[in-house]
């Protein structure tokens, strides 16, 4: 039996409102608003739709502590149909990723870690050791479906006295599977002078907007030539914001002269979802809203650019024919709290509220 369900008087990003009718979850057809027929009716007044949001960065492996949490709770529950992993899992726990993500209703893939332990260890990268080529080689082949990529945390508490050569060797590996990398960066050394020019286009810098010492701006807020040099090359900025890394000023700073995102991640993790600074992905889009970019380009950040950087996209568009792959939300006018990773308190006008998805054939409140 059909089932017919409609989503009706969205108001689509940037554009008109529409009912949107799916059959066993396919969009086959969109009416003028408040024209749509079906069994099943969805609607939430003043809801907009976009494609389903697509989370960068997050953490999913729930089993590391501390970073790390259950698929669905950083997914779909959040708003979010699709997820990327990155890095929680080198090739030692790979496998067990890619079964419960079997189990799950959002959508992931992955960034292998190089180190075959992943985030056991929260300095995973300080012994070279940890790090076996043939061993990630083998898990790359293995899971062609879910990774996307490699992980490279580049900073001192990780790499130890390992120094840049954990990226050297992350490097070697991005050409042998023509994979790129997603490099964390943070507390130095190494410098991050010495990071970026390792980066080539394609691979993602995560935490860009961090407020660390050992960041992409200098002391009067102006963006490092490194940093210059990398976006005209095609290097991918990606927020990560995180429990330690977005900063409203280093943000500002940014927006100010013209080094703008690519994506908008949260890399998320049980403790940052429960206890802040991150919460959700509407509350760190909600930022971005304050520090004044505009709906669209706040949306695209988590929809059309993420998919266009996975080379699938289908998961950033609303089209006849497609499975419905939807995120419904609102934004909401009343003061709102927040707060970045250095603890800088700021007071919005607006935020955003997820209300639901439609993802994998159904749909499901927030």
């Amino acid at each position: 039996m059909t089932e017919r369900t409609v989503i009706k008087n969205v108001q689509c990003v940037g554009g008109d409102k529409v009912d949107i009718v799916i059959e066993n979850g396919v969009i086959v057809q969109f009416e003028a608003a408040g024209k749509g027929r079906g069994e099943c009716l969805i609607e939430y007044p003043g809801a907009y739709v976009s494609s389903g949001w697509i989370d960068m960065h997050v953490h999913a492996f729930p089993e590391f502590d501390p970073y790390g949490d259950e698929i669905d709770e950083i997914g779909i529950k959040q708003g979010v149909t699709t997820i990327i992993d990155a890095g929680s899992c080198g090739a030692d726990r790979i496998a067990d990723l890619a079964a419960s993500s079997r189990r799950a209703q959002t959508n992931l893939f992955a960034f292998l870690n190089i180190s075959r332990i992943g985030l056991l260890r929260i300095d995973e990268l300080s012994n070279l050791e940890w790090i076996d080529r043939e061993q990630a080689m083998q898990a790359v082949d293995a899971h062609k479906d879910l990774i996307v990529g490699l992980k490279a945390r580049i900073s001192s508490s990780v790499v130890g006295e390992s120094g840049i050569e954990p990226l050297l060797i992350a490097h070697g590996m991005s050409r042998a599977t023509s994979l790129p990398i997603m490099v964390h960066i943070g507390s130095g050394p190494p410098d991050i002078e010495e990071i970026i020019p390792l980066l080539e286009r394609g691979d993602v810098i995560t935490h860009y907007l961090n407020g660390k010492a050992n960041n992409l701006f200098d002391d009067e807020g102006k963006p490092l030539q490194v940093l210059r040099d990398a976006v005209a090359r095609g290097v991918h900025l990606d927020v990560g914001h995180g429990t330690a890394s977005f900063s409203f000023k280093v943000a500002e700073d940014a927006k100010k002269y013209g080094i703008g995102f690519q994506t908008i991640s949260t890399d998320i993790y049980r403790g940052n979802r429960l206890n802040g600074p991150v919460y959700s992905m509407a509350h760190v889009l909600s930022k971005f809203l304050y520090l004044g970019y505009s709906l669209e380009e706040v949306i695209a950040a988590v929809t059309t650019r993420a998919a266009d950087w996975l080379k699938r996209p289908e998961l950033g568009r609303i089209q006849v024919g497609d499975r419905a792959n939807l995120t419904l939300f609102t934004i909401v006018e009343e003061p709102t709290a927040l707060v970045d990773s250095e603890g800088e308190k700021r007071m919005a006008k607006r935020r955003i509220e997820t209300k639901g998805v439609f993802a994998n054939g159904s749909f499901i409140e927030c």
